[in-house]
């Protein structure tokens, strides 16, 4: 029979998996309190948040979740990386945080519906940021706009230099000399 605590934080649980887009779980041994603490707030920055939970009581909270095939990876001391933001901008923050501190190890994640494995995070890591995106694709829309208003514009703009010329050949040249 479980405890009052051990359902509420399965409960707990339950709420903060409720709308999450991007589930990862990461090994944290070796890490100091420090470090999960800095952990925590360059997560907090990107909308995620990281939470460490008895892998039991985890598993029983995704059971019934898209999320039970992560069950199979909580083994040993792993935290759970939840973001409702964008899924690259946790994937960058987690990577970078990886990278300076070699004992964070992302074991798997669960992104828009996808299991990914850690290579596949660090792909999604490497991605532009969605605002990167974006700005790509407006820059590729806009530039041949641009030219097409370039050379619509031409002929006029050519026409005006033409009799701009012509109009300072008559000055020096007047019709009558």
């Amino acid at each position: 029979m479980p405890t009052p605590e051990k359902v509420e934080t399965i409960e707990d649980l339950k709420a903060r998996l409720h709308g999450v887009k991007t589930v990862m779980l990461a090994e944290y041994r070796g890490l100091t309190v420090q470090q999960l603490s800095d952990f925590r707030k360059q997560l907090k920055a990107v909308s995620a948040e990281y939470k460490i939970v008895k892998n039991r009581l985890a598993k029983l909270a995704i059971g019934s979740s898209e999320l039970k095939a992560l069950g199979g990876e909580l083994k040993g001391p792993t935290g759970l990386i939840l973001g409702k933001g964008d899924p690259v901008t946790v994937a960058k923050a987690v990577h970078t945080f990886a990278r300076t501190n070699q004992a964070l190890v992302i074991k798997a994640g669960f992104v828009d519906g996808q299991m990914l494995q850690p290579n596949g995070l660090k792909a999604l890591a490497d991605l532009p940021s969605r605002e990167a995106l974006r700005a790509q694709i407006v820059g590729a829309l806009t530039g041949p706009l641009a030219q097409l208003v370039g050379l619509l514009q031409a002929p006029q703009r050519e026409l005006v230099y033409v009799l701009s010329q012509r109009g300072k050949n008559a000055e020096q040249n007047p019709a009558g000399a």
